[in-house]
């Protein structure tokens, strides 16, 4: 071989050499893009799934994907009742069922980003169906959808009376849960029906206690047999019950207030049953005013102990349309199931709802001899006395201030 040729080899040979070189590296170019795509590929799809998760755990810890309605409720209205002490779950559950809310977890979550939502009041709602979760809850706290909230004042009577002073009338029981009852899409109960309804209807299903009973039937089908019964306060009815279903529950939950105090007991104590304990309380919440109840108590104990009759103008008035503080000659001598001029012993019946304070009053009387009382000004100053001396005099002061004048 030719040195010239040697030398081309060599050459050429060092060019392949190159040239393979330059290929390989050449070559390995493309395959490192490759991995370096691929790499961030795969960190963009782990931050894009973390991404997703956190979504996921920060909706999850906000109370997870829920079911709630869209827009404006314009669904039909139905009534909802909130139990005292009701829990979130159980108020939630009643709304899905009454068709309110699309779910339980929708109501909760609302619930629980409403700062008011502790303020919630019990009683029975007017709401639309089918409403969001949030509107909802700012529904119920609105008093202005309350319906069936009936305030029965102390010393309320079942009866209207009228005023004679004044001429207002002094609306009653049946008239207060009447127009309680009146609620858009629904019809008032009248008061015909609320009288029928307790004059009528059997006395367990209104919920009159055995121990009341017997003095209840006793008046027959007269509506205000069931006096005294209902305590005074706020109570909440369904509008869409009965007049009998009604007056059950106010009857049932006023019985329980009234033995709450321990009336069986303290009836027993002062020598009464628990039907005469209301009974004298109901006269001591129309005699006197609050901070004298124990004395009027003891006066009642003490009058029934001599024996003496009771003489209070407030049983006098009780069967009469107009009412004052006065009563005459005529009035007085009218013979009645409650008037204590002209029979012996306590009312047949109480002539008024009394509070809870009257009847702890009347079951813890006060320590005394008196045996007579009377309002001696206009402001309700009360003269207690043990003599009747001591009464006579009083009575004067109390004419004198113009209390004993009649208007009738």
């Amino acid at each position: 071989m030719s040195k010239d040729a040697q030398t081309a080899r060599r050459t050429g040979s060092g060019g392949d050499d190159r040239d393979r070189a330059g290929a390989r590296s050449g070559g390995t170019k493309p395959r490192v893009r490759h991995r370096q795509t691929a790499v961030a590929i795969n960190v963009t799809s782990v931050l894009l799934c973390v991404l997703v998760l956190a979504v996921i755990g920060l909706v999850w810890n906000r109370g997870g994907i829920v079911d709630d309605y869209d827009g404006k409720a314009e669904g039909p209205m139905t009534i909802v009742e909130v139990s005292e002490g009701t829990s979130l779950t159980d108020l939630s559950n009643q709304l899905v069922e009454s068709g309110v809310v699309k779910s339980s977890r929708a109501f909760i979550q609302a619930a629980n980003e409403n700062s008011h939502s502790s303020e919630l009041q019990p009683g029975f709602y007017r709401l639309h169906q089918r409403m969001k979760a949030d509107e909802t809850v700012e529904a119920l706290l609105n008093v202005e959808n309350q319906v069936g909230t009936v305030d029965i004042p102390t010393g309320a009577r079942f009866a209207d009376t009228r005023i004679v002073s004044s001429s207002d009338v002094r609306k009653g029981v049946f008239s207060l849960i009447s127009e309680a009852t009146c609620v858009e899409d629904n019809d008032c109960v009248s008061k015909a029906d609320l009288e029928r309804a307790a004059g009528e209807a059997d006395l367990a299903a209104l919920g009159v206690p055995e121990w009341a009973r017997d003095a209840v039937a006793a008046r027959g089908n007269d509506p205000r047999r069931l006096e005294g019964l209902i305590t005074p306060g706020v109570h909440h009815l369904d509008p869409q019950q009965t007049p009998e279903q009604m007056l059950a529950k106010l009857v049932k939950e006023s019985v329980k207030n009234y033995e709450d105090t321990g009336l069986m007991a303290s009836a027993d104590m002062v020598g009464l049953s628990p039907y005469e304990l209301i009974t004298a309380a109901s006269l001591i919440q129309m005699e006197s005013p609050d901070g004298d109840f124990d004395k009027v108590a003891r006066v009642i104990l003490n009058r029934l102990e001599e024996p003496m009759q009771l003489q209070f103008d407030s049983t006098v008035n009780y069967d009469l349309p107009d009412q004052e503080i006065a009563t005459t000659d005529e009035d007085r001598a009218r013979k009645t199931a409650w008037n204590t001029y002209a029979k012996e012993g306590l009312p047949e019946t109480p002539i008024a709802s009394p509070s809870i304070e009257a009847i702890r009053a009347m079951e813890n009387p006060a320590d005394g001899t008196w045996l007579y009382f009377v309002t001696v000004d206009k402001e309700g100053k009360t003269v207690f006395s043990t003599t009747f001396e001591e009464h006579e005099a009083a009575i004067d002061e109390s004419r004198s201030n113009g209390v004993l004048d009649s208007n009738r």
